[in-house]
């Protein structure tokens, strides 16, 4: 996990201020570095008083978790000609696993693409062209900003999920800034850039861009051109990674029924064993925390509800893993005022946390993995934050989580924050968990038609409602708040990483038939006559389900869907009515 920080200012260099630069350090706490530069721009034969300059600045911190060694960004070439500031994963290119660190893998990359492009042309568009096909080719989470000198074009741009923030605002006398953070005090507003393809930004008076879209940040024109995605023959010898976000649509007339022998359980497991590989595989030995027991360290931890999803991450980890090290189990609680006012917690004062639904789950699938997974070190590491905290912390979980400003935003926040910061206690003595690598289930939900709504939509108009509420999902996979999630978990100096999001997953559910995915339509004696335990499990995310039974995983299989903000009960901490899409005032 890295900070990026980039100003572009016709009058003079721009910093981040103190409050921002610390934003950037939580996110990167092992380097930190700023380049500044200047571009003379030509003036036109038309216009000669278009001539002008750009200062830009670029600063950028580093979470190290790539190669034997920290790479200092802004990464640079030996002439000054190109800079890149890199947030991100590149777990393969081109089909090619990545080793050792990929932000000069990325910089070699994107600086190879511009190489045979003509920068004399008045269109620059080639070069935009250049950049998001080779971009296109990297599977992983990312978010960038690389700046070609020679013609004064900034490129820049994050994952087609969003899974890296990135945002920009216009200061005070006109400057660009674009960040992965936005500091509390900012009298301007910062938006979000769209995961929708990759931007450039010509300095020069006379750069124009064809065939991309042009919008407009500040006084400043920038360039879009929309990712290329795999079904794109177009790209010549260039394979995107990216899945066309389209979901398949058949209706099914004689729906099969999910079991734990069916083909589709093997796939998923296939996939999700080496998306985790990807991620769980060569995590650097973590910096000792000088405080608390001397625990063995731990390089992996999982934001663990004791759900079905962080569950089967676990289980599949625990068999990549040595049994050597241990792994964290991360469960929040939090004092709900609302709720835990008829628990008299003088007498038991850890009732309040206790009897959250998250703890109770993951109390119990912690003790089934460690029923399963013998050998393993599971530290379950108990966080339970009081109302008192919670509202400590309160000014600083809003900042990080803007420009999202809903009451469903912070409760989901308030959760993932606590929970990332990793400390609590294990066995009732305080633990605060060395990992920089969480793992998360997001998106096993949106996939596998794991809500609720997924369930009301069958049962209003059957798989044609299901189908259309799932197209949606799949939508708005890119759109919605995996942006949020990254600046809220990375303030603590770690990363999350999402496996159920790989490239190669995602587009497997995509063009699985539904009934490879979950249990709706099936009938009841057709289960009944097969005799099979993991067929009579809940239809939502059934395929997850059933590869939790061929697991060993009994219980967690059978567990109930429940939304964070409910499990940990940070939802609805003060009375009234106000609702999940309320803006915060």
């Amino acid at each position: 996990m890295c900070g990026i920080f980039c100003s572009i200012s016709a009058k003079s260099h721009v910093d981040p201020s103190p409050e921002h630069l610390a934003l950037l350090r939580q996110r990167g706490p092992d380097s930190a570095g700023r380049v500044a530069t200047t571009f003379e721009s030509a003036p036109t034969a038309d216009s000669p008083e278009d001539a002008g300059r750009a200062c830009l600045t670029f600063v950028s911190t580093v979470l190290s978790l790539r190669g034997a060694e920290t790479v200092t960004q802004p990464h640079q070439a030996e002439d000054h000609s190109a800079t890149l500031c890199w947030n991100g994963e590149a777990w393969s290119i081109d089909g090619q696993t990545t080793t050792g660190n990929d932000t000069v893998t990325v910089f070699d990359l994107v600086t190879s693409a511009l190489a045979d492009v003509d920068h004399s042309e008045a269109d620059a568009g080639s070069g935009l062209r250049a950049v998001a096909d080779r971009m296109a080719s990297v599977a992983g989470p990312y978010a960038f900003v690389y700046y070609n000198a020679v013609n004064g074009r900034l490129y820049l741009g994050r994952d087609f999920l969003g899974r890296r923030s990135l945002l920009w605002s216009v200061g005070p006398r006109g400057e660009l800034l674009i960040s992965s953070v936005a500091p509390a005090s900012s009298a301007n507003a910062w938006t979000e850039i769209d995961a929708d393809g990759t931007y450039c930004i010509a300095l020069d008076a006379q750069g124009t861009l064809a065939s991309s879209d042009v919008v407009s940040w500040g006084h400043y024109r920038v360039f879009k051109l929309p990712y290329r995605t795999a079904d794109d023959k177009t790209s010549g010898d260039i394979t995107s990674v990216i899945p066309l976000l389209s979901l398949n649509k058949q209706v099914p007339t004689n729906p099969s029924t999910l079991t734990e022998k069916s083909n589709a359980v093997a796939q998923l497991e296939s996939l999700l064993r080496e998306s985790l590989r990807l991620r769980v595989s060569s995590i650097p030995e973590p910096p000792r925390i000088e405080s608390g027991p001397k625990l063995p360290r731990a390089k992996l931890a999982i934001l663990f509800s004791g759900g079905l999803d962080c569950t089967v991450l676990a289980r599949l980890a625990h068999d990549l893993l040595p049994l050597s090290e241990p792994i964290d189990l991360l469960n929040v609680a939090f004092e709900n005022p609302r709720i835990h006012a008829k628990i008299d917690t003088t007498i038991e004062p850890a009732a309040a946390f206790e009897s959250c639904p998250d703890r109770i789950t993951g109390r119990s699938s912690y003790a089934e993995l460690e029923r399963i997974c013998l050998g393993r070190s599971w530290r379950f590491v108990a966080i339970d934050i009081p109302y008192t905290e919670t509202n400590e912390h309160h000014d600083r979980v809003r900042a990080l989580m803007h420009p999202h400003n809903t009451e469903m935003d912070l409760s989901i926040a308030y959760a993932l924050y606590f929970a990332s910061r990793g400390a609590g206690h294990v066995d009732d003595k305080p633990h605060t968990t060395t990992s920089r690598v969480l793992l998360s289930g997001l998106g096993a939900d949106e996939l596998f038609a794991g809500y609720m709504r997924h369930a009301t939509a069958y049962s209003r108009r059957g798989f044609a409602g299901l189908l259309d509420e799932l197209d949606l999902d799949i939508g708005r996979l890119g759109k919605r708040n995996l942006g949020r999630d990254d600046r809220v978990i990375s303030a603590w100096g770690r990363e999350a990483r999402f496996p159920f999001l790989d490239e190669k997953l995602v587009a497997w559910s995509l063009a699985a038939p539904v009934c490879d995915k979950c249990g709706f339509g099936e009938a009841d004696d057709h289960i009944e006559q097969l005799g099979d335990g993991s067929t009579s499990l809940e239809v939502g995310k059934k395929v997850l389900r059933c590869l939790a039974w061929r697991l060993g995983m009994h219980h967690v299989a059978a567990e109930k869907k429940r939304a964070i903000q409910f499990g940990a009960r940070t939802a609805k901490m003060t009375t009234g009515k106000t609702k999940g899409t309320t803006s915060l005032s």
